[in-house]
């Protein structure tokens, strides 16, 4: 029962972490120069990964897969994100 638990809080924080990081690349950093950066989901996902993992360490049902997933969700947010707002912008003169 438990292995369900953190399952479904590691997809959960997955597509959470997925819809609002890209909400937020899209609507916020839409004129910032971070959207340029190519990198930027991995920087993200990385940075992501690396401070749930203390949170996760604490909740008794989840493990690191459940931050390794949360990071790998906020990454891939932040990436389309960063592509959305770049294919928004218009161009340069």
């Amino acid at each position: 029962m438990l292995e369900i638990i953190g399952i479904a809080a590691a997809g959960t924080a997955a597509v959470g972490g997925h819809l609002k990081s890209k909400s937020f690349v899209e609507r916020r950093l839409r004129y910032s120069s971070f959207v340029e950066n190519p990198f930027i989901g991995v920087f993200a996902g990385v940075a992501a990964a690396v401070l749930a993992a203390p949170v996760v360490a604490i909740v008794p049902f989840v493990g690191a897969g459940t931050a390794l997933a949360f990071g790998r969700g906020v990454g891939t947010g932040v990436a389309m994100g960063a592509n959305r707002a770049r294919s928004r912008l218009p161009d340069e003169y």
